[in-house]
């Protein structure tokens, strides 16, 4: 039995170096020699040579921290209002103001994943 097992042992052993034997022989295959794209090659430039992904990301944040500010300010009309509105009273525009701040909120969110 212990030859057997040295036959085995021996196949699973030199089946990976086989098989490397055999690659060694094709001939390198096209793409194989390409190097992947950098992300400087990918971007594009506009005409005054800024590029256009930085313009992008930078007209982005800005939008996102014009959102905040609108967001600021609704809550603290919000704040204002409640004080204002007296401890058992909710007025009608104080409902509007929240579903406003959700929907700010869910822009910023969107706007922040993407």
């Amino acid at each position: 039995m212990a030859p057997s097992r040295r036959h085995a042992l021996a196949a699973l052993l030199l089946t990976p170096l086989a098989g490397k034997a055999a690659d060694s022989q094709d001939p390198p295959d096209d793409h194989r020699l390409t190097l992947p794209k950098t992300a400087d090659e990918d971007d594009t430039r506009l005409p005054n040579g800024k590029s256009q992904r930085d313009e992008i990301a930078r007209q982005q944040h800005a939008d996102a921290l014009k959102d905040v500010e609108s967001l600021v300010a609704a809550a603290e009309e919000l704040r204002d209002e409640l004080k204002h509105a007296g401890n058992y009273v909710v007025p009608v525009t104080s409902l509007r103001k929240t579903e406003e701040i959700e929907k700010l909120a869910r822009k910023i969110r969107g706007r922040l994943k993407s």
